[in-house]
């Protein structure tokens, strides 16, 4: 299926590995000139040659910290007008609500939550005008589902949620959709954290936390992060254009609900 993305351009944030880097790379498969952006350059760039020798697309990447201001600044001045925006930012530590204090609430809201507002303040009036615009968050499944240790990501992701589902209702008329996909466990540096600190609290080896989190799974097992990919690929398609204001749960079936 040709997704009609050719000659686009997307911002694509935390995308130097993991599920960002999965998602700029299908969208290089669709002929989309993607800018990249993460704090470590040395990955960062290694990221951009691997797109543009699999792709043959523009590749530009950003080394900076997309939380902050000046952050967002730069991945705006590298692509000021995109056509796609994928929001992504690295998630908050896991942990027990007693330990966490005003900065670290404040430090996850400004990842999770802030950024992905102040980047659609940024770019959603000029897709406006360009009568052409997909914005895709990628949020967790734990939105759904909260998971206990990860309550700094429940509470900031819901409150993007929460956001997006009142504007993309406004957007869409012209042509620009706003939607979250929600990840449970990927094959990535993120669940490998997670599979760690279960380890730690459990006195289980990693091996042995992972087997059961894949057995617990209906897939049983871990998603790969190029699925994940290709389904931001697809909402981010001129085919998608009737969907908005939607979280899409891309879990293996983790999610027991009927809604």
């Amino acid at each position: 299926m040709d997704l009609g993305l050719a000659g686009k351009k997307a911002l694509v944030c935390a995308a130097s590995k993991g599920l960002g880097k999965a998602c700029a790379l299908s969208l290089a498969k669709e002929g989309v000139d993607v800018t990249i952006v993460a704090r470590t350059a040395a990955t960062l760039e290694q990221t951009a040659a691997e797109i543009r020798v699999a792709t043959g697309v523009s590749v530009t990447a950003v080394a900076t910290d997309i939380t902050t201001d000046e952050g967002r600044a730069a991945a705006l001045a590298a692509c000021p007008q995109p056509d796609i925006l994928v929001n992504n930012a690295g998630g908050p530590p896991p942990g027990d609500f007693r330990d966490w204090d005003r900065d670290d609430w404040i430090k996850a809201i400004d990842a999770n939550m802030l950024t992905g507002i102040f980047l659609i303040k940024s770019t959603v009036d000029g897709m406006i005008d360009r009568k052409f615009g997909r914005i895709v968050n990628i949020t967790s499944s734990a939105v759904k589902a909260p998971i206990d240790i990860l309550g700094l990501s429940n509470g900031a992701r819901a409150g993007l949620t929460g956001f997006v589902a009142g504007i993309a209702r406004k957007t869409i008329r012209h042509n620009v959709t706003i939607n979250n996909i929600l990840p449970g466990p990927f094959e990535t540096d993120r669940l490998r954290a997670t599979l760690e600190a279960g380890a730690k609290a459990s006195g289980k080896t990693v091996e042995e936390v992972a087997a059961q989190r894949r057995d617990q799974n209906p897939a049983a097992r871990f998603g790969q992060p190029s699925e994940f990919g290709d389904l931001c690929a697809f909402v981010c398609s001129a085919q998608a254009g009737y969907m908005t204001g939607q979280n899409f749960l891309i879990d293996g079936g983790a999610y027991p609900g009927t809604f």
